[in-house]
């Protein structure tokens, strides 16, 4: 062996470069709907959860409506979850408590645990895609 071990890179899957492609597609905001909304919810869920989630849509514009756009787009599981976290976002923007708080991080954990569905949505999408 000598002073630099090279491994061999495994090739990249046809499935992974298309996920690759379609969040740059994404970054460059030329997703349509309803995937793009799909893959905005899943990413600021993956950066800090709902509540970074529904501060950076309250930027933005209207939550509520935001929540139900994004909603009728989500398997049940992931839809009541989301419902649920943004009930307890609204008690913590008028009454800011740890109790509160740990309700949205367990909505976090639900997401964490079904995110597949989701996962699933985005790759479907994904593979319809010709990557260049």
């Amino acid at each position: 062996m000598g002073l630099f071990s090279f491994k061999k890179k495994e090739p990249v899957s046809e499935e992974q470069k298309k996920w690759d492609f379609a969040w740059e597609q994404w970054r460059l905001e030329e997703v349509p709907a309803p995937y793009s909304i799909l893959m905005t919810y899943y990413n600021e869920i993956k950066k800090g959860g709902h509540t970074r989630f529904f501060i950076n849509i309250a930027f933005c514009g209207e939550v509520e409506k935001a929540v139900e756009k994004i909603g009728s787009e989500l398997p049940p599981i992931l839809r009541e979850n989301l419902k649920t976290a943004y009930s307890h976002y609204v008690v913590l923007v008028n009454e800011e408590n740890e109790e509160t708080e740990k309700k949205i991080e367990e909505c976090d954990t639900v997401f964490d645990e079904n995110e597949k569905l989701l996962v699933d949505i985005i790759q479907e999408y994904a593979n319809t895609l010709e990557v260049y």
